[in-house]
C-alpha cells in the first residue's frame, strides 16, 4: 500500500459512473486510501490510469468482495446509480461483511427507504450532493458542511470530549483550534448564537467556521 492515509482502513467506492468517479478522485485528492470497484471492464480500464487501484468485480457476491480484502475497509460507498437491484444487493453483501460504514446511493425515496432497510447507515442522493462534499463527509466527523471558498467552510460538528465543560472563550487564546464557534446547540434546546460564556456540553453541536482542514482537525478532537 503507498503512503496515502487509511484511516479507518480507507474507502471502497463501488460503482464508477459518474459521481462515483468524482467521489472516489475527491477522496484520492484527499490523501486517502481508495479501492474502486466496478463490473463493467470497460470503466475499470478508463479509470485505471486515475486511481490507485480499480478492479473489476460483481460486487453482489459477498465472495467477490471478501476476496479482494473488502472486510477490511472502515467505510464503503456504493454509487451505483443504474440498477436499484444491484444496489440493494451490494449494500447486503457488505453488511454481511460487517462494514462500520455504508453510504449509498439512492434514486428515488423508495429506494433509500430499501437501502436503509437492509443496512445502509447514510443514504445519499447525488442530484444534490457534489462528491466533494460526500468525499469530507465520509471521511470526517463533521456531521454537516458548506463550503463557502477553496479553504473556508462553515460546518456542525460535535463538541469534542476533551472539550466538554470548557467556554468558547476557552477556545480562543492563540487561535491554536483554528476555528471560530459562530452557534451551539446544546441537548433539548434549540441552535444558538454562541458566546464567549457558552459552555460546551456533551452531546452539544457546534456551528464553526475556519479552513476545511482546520475544521476537520476540530472535529476529530478526542
Amino acid at each position: 500500500m503507498s503512503a496515502r492515509r487509511a484511516d479507518g482502513g480507507g474507502v471502497v467506492v463501488i460503482g464508477l459512473g459518474r459521481f462515483g468517479c468524482h467521489l472516489a478522485g475527491s477522496l484520492s485528492r484527499m490523501d486517502r486510501e481508495v479501492l474502486a470497484i466496478d463490473r463493467n471492464p470497460d470503466q475499470v480500464q478508463r479509470w485505471s490510469a486515475q486511481l490507485d487501484r480499480v478492479v473489476q468485480a460483481d460486487s453482489t457476491e459477498e465472495g467477490a468482495l471478501r476476496q479482494l480484502g473488502v472486510a477490511s475497509f472502515g467505510r464503503a460507498v456504493v454509487a451505483i446509480g443504474a440498477s436499484v437491484e444491484a444496489s440493494v444487493l451490494t449494500v447486503l453483501a457488505l453488511t454481511e461483511l460487517g462494514l462500520p460504514q455504508i453510504w449509498a446511493r439512492a434514486t428515488s425515496q423508495k429506494h433509500a427507504k430499501i437501502l436503509s432497510s437492509v443496512g445502509a447507515h447514510h443514504v445519499i442522493f447525488p442530484e444534490a450532493e457534489t462528491g466533494d462534499r460526500v468525499a469530507h463527509l465520509i471521511v470526517s466527523r463533521l456531521l454537516d458542511f458548506i463550503e463557502l471558498d477553496d479553504d473556508f467552510a462553515i460546518a456542525t460538528v460535535r463538541v469534542p470530549a476533551s472539550l466538554v465543560g470548557r467556554t468558547v472563550l476557552d477556545l480562543r487564546p492563540d487561535d491554536r483550534f483554528g476555528v471560530r464557534v459562530i452557534g451551539a446547540k446544546l441537548p433539548g434546546e434549540r441552535f444558538r448564537y454562541a458566546s464567549d460564556n457558552t459552555k460546551l456540553p456533551q452531546g452539544g453541536v457546534l456551528v464553526v467556521e475556519g479552513g476545511i482542514d482546520q475544521v476537520q482537525r476540530f472535529a476529530g478532537l478526542g
